[in-house]
């Protein structure tokens, strides 16, 4: 890849650039939890509630379209309705207040109209963290999506509120534990990569995007998605927290695994400071990991002409970390003194 292919993106992150964070993290990636079921459950949302041409009106002007998601989940009688708006809002904020397991596909769909029709910020809010709660279960991220919900959840990311943009992120966070969920989610990552750019760092907006990121990231489907962003990683790393640097390590991890994105990783623009984080101060859950990004990258055998203009480079994560000029190659012998035995190990495997 040419070198102009990287264009470092930092917004606000600019000013805070060489800052170093000294603060660590381990080794460990999201697994992907996939299943399916509630064949059972899935009865319920097969009735034949669809009437041929008819507007369906409860008094108060509230209308259930024939095939709308109300009308397909509601498990209302939908011929002959008579429920007021306030009724139907109390009905739906009873569900709020269900256990996560105890929800069946209608009370899902209530929810999404729910989420779409609130005018207030904390039953937005409410109502995202139920639908996240319930997304842990398999059957209801299978849910959720069938009823159009991913898109609709996903409305919520441009929120204003702070609070309700968190909550939108953790309910993706569990939907995206799901490949299925994964292929329409896909569309959101430069959406999500925004985020964590301008949002505060060390926030908690930041870790929550981050842990999408990860979930997403831990299959090489989407990652070529997120090839233009790990200069906002490696800056985010020296910069953050613990908390912080530990999940943007786990992405840094996930696409190093992957051979066809290495190239992408070692040409991007990478802070000086990244080097000192090799040190016994830091913690041993961000040395581990860090080691780990060490070994992925330099498993890769650049050919001698690809590596020469590499070298040109000279702020390239190449010639910050794997370059035989890299002060990197002084630091890491120093660490098989580490009282850690894992992190010894690491750094021997390394250097044979």
């Amino acid at each position: 890849m040419g070198d102009g292919n990287v264009i470092p993106k930092l917004g606000n992150m600019k000013a805070v650039l060489g800052i170093l964070a000294g603060a660590g993290a381990s080794y460990g990636l999201y697994k992907l939890v996939r299943g399916i079921g509630g064949n059972a459950e899935k009865k319920n949302r097969t009735k034949s509630l669809e009437r041929s041409g008819q507007d369906i009106r409860a008094s108060g002007d509230v209308i259930l379209e024939p095939g709308s998601l109300m009308a397909k989940v509601s498990g209302f009688d939908v011929v002959g309705v008579r429920k007021s708006p306030s009724q139907v809002t109390a009905e739906a904020s009873n569900i709020l207040k269900k256990s996560p397991n105890c929800l069946e596909p209608r009370h899902i769909g209530m929810l999404l109209s729910l989420l779409q029709s609130s005018p207030t910020t904390s039953e937005r809010s409410q109502v995202l963290v139920t639908l996240g709660n319930s997304a842990a279960f398999t059957v209801n991220q299978d849910f959720i999506r069938e009823f159009g919900g991913l898109h609709i959840i996903a409305g919520s990311l441009t929120d204003t509120s702070a609070d309700v943009r968190l909550q939108t992120l953790n309910a993706l966070n569990n939907l995206s534990m799901n490949i299925r969920n994964q292929e329409q989610l896909k569309v959101y990552i430069p959406q999500i990569l925004e985020m964590i750019e301008m949002s505060p760092v060390n926030s908690d907006l930041q870790l929550a995007a981050l842990r999408l990121l990860t979930n997403m990231s831990v299959t090489d489907k989407h990652q070529h998605l997120m090839r233009n962003s790990v200069t906002l990683f490696l800056s985010l790393l020296v910069v953050s927290n613990e908390i912080l640097q530990v999940q943007v390590l786990k992405v840094l991890v996930n696409l190093s695994s992957n051979p066809d994105m290495i190239e992408d990783i070692v040409q991007a623009q990478a802070p000086a400071s990244l080097v000192l984080l090799f040190d016994c101060c830091t913690k041993v859950s961000v040395l581990l990991r860090l080691l780990t990004l060490m070994g992925n990258l330099r498993a890769w055998r650049p050919s001698a002409q690809v590596a020469e203009a590499l070298r040109w480079k000279q702020d390239s994560l190449f010639c910050v970390l794997l370059d035989d000029s890299s002060q990197v190659h002084h630091r890491l012998p120093q660490l098989l003194s580490h009282p850690d035995g894992e992190v010894k190990a690491q750094v021997a495997k390394i250097l044979t």
